[in-house]
C-alpha cells in the first residue's frame, strides 16, 4: 500500500512539473532548466541571447539560439512549457 501511494505521489509531481509554464523573457537560469531538454548551458545561452537581442517576440525565436536544437525546441513546444508574457 505504501509503495502504491508513493507511485501516485510521484506521478502527480511529474504531471505538475510537466504542466509548469516558464516565461522565457523573464525566467532565471534555474527556471529555464525546468523546461524539457534545457541544460544549464542551454539556459545560459537563452539568457545571453535575450540580453543581446532583447525580449523574444515569438516562442519560435528560441530557434535562433545555436545551442537549442530542433529536438529540444519540439519538446518545449509539445509540452506547451514556454510562454512570452504572464
Amino acid at each position: 500500500m505504501k509503495k502504491l501511494l508513493m507511485i501516485i505521489i510521484a506521478q502527480f509531481i511529474f504531471i505538475s512539473a510537466a504542466n509548469a509554464v516558464v516565461n522565457i523573457n523573464t525566467a532565471t537560469q534555474e527556471e529555464l532548466q525546468t523546461l524539457p531538454g534545457i541544460t544549464a548551458a542551454k539556459a545560459e545561452a537563452i539568457i545571453n541571447y535575450r540580453s543581446k537581442a532583447g525580449a523574444f517576440r515569438r516562442v519560435e525565436d528560441v530557434r535562433n539560439i545555436e545551442e537549442i536544437n530542433p529536438t529540444t525546441m519540439d519538446m518545449m513546444e509539445f509540452y506547451n512549457s514556454v510562454k512570452l508574457k504572464d
